[in-house]
């Protein structure tokens, strides 16, 4: 079982959020139920990919709705703005099989921590002059705004000058 991010953003849209960890030991039921002997620790690359391509976004545990903060997580993971989630093969047993509730994340949070990791990307992007980054953070800024309440005009135009080596 190879999932792809849209596929780790509908295990994590299932629950409404989740720890790396517990995506990862999901990941692993999922791979078990389709025969194949997967430990957590193998699909942490991929959850890391899906947080870079902003196909998940890492929330504060604090951003849960009517919850008390979760001890030992820093964040949890939710579907982000580039995501088109979807469950992959026996992922709808996924509730029965881990001790995991189902979580709201408020939706502002969210997007104020995708807020904080874009302009951090953006501005290590053009510091590197990475301008393969530059354009996919430029395309991720639409999708960005149209999924959360964040203006990202200003970052959008040093990523244009960036593109165009107008900086």
């Amino acid at each position: 079982m190879d999932p792809g991010p849209d596929d780790m953003a509908g295990v994590v849209d299932l629950f409404g959020a989740l720890a790396r960890a517990e995506l990862r030991q999901a990941l692993s039921e999922l791979a078990f139920r389709q025969g194949e002997q997967r430990e957590p620790a193998a699909f942490e690359d991929g959850v890391e990919g899906a947080v870079d391509s902003y196909h998940l976004v890492a929330v504060p545990a604090d951003a849960l709705k009517g919850s008390i903060e979760r001890e030992g997580e820093a964040d949890l993971l939710v579907a982000g703005p580039v995501a088109f989630p979807r469950l992959p093969e026996g992922g709808e047993d996924l509730p029965h099989i881990m001790d995991v509730p189902d979580r709201e994340v408020d939706r502002e949070a969210a997007a104020a921590a995708a807020e904080e990791q874009f302009r951090a990307d953006a501005a290590a992007a053009v510091g590197a002059g990475d301008t393969e980054r530059v354009g996919t953070l430029l395309d991720v800024s639409y999708e960005l705004e149209a999924w959360g309440p964040v203006d990202l005009a200003e970052v959008r135009r040093r990523l244009d000058a960036a593109r165009d080596g107008t900086n």
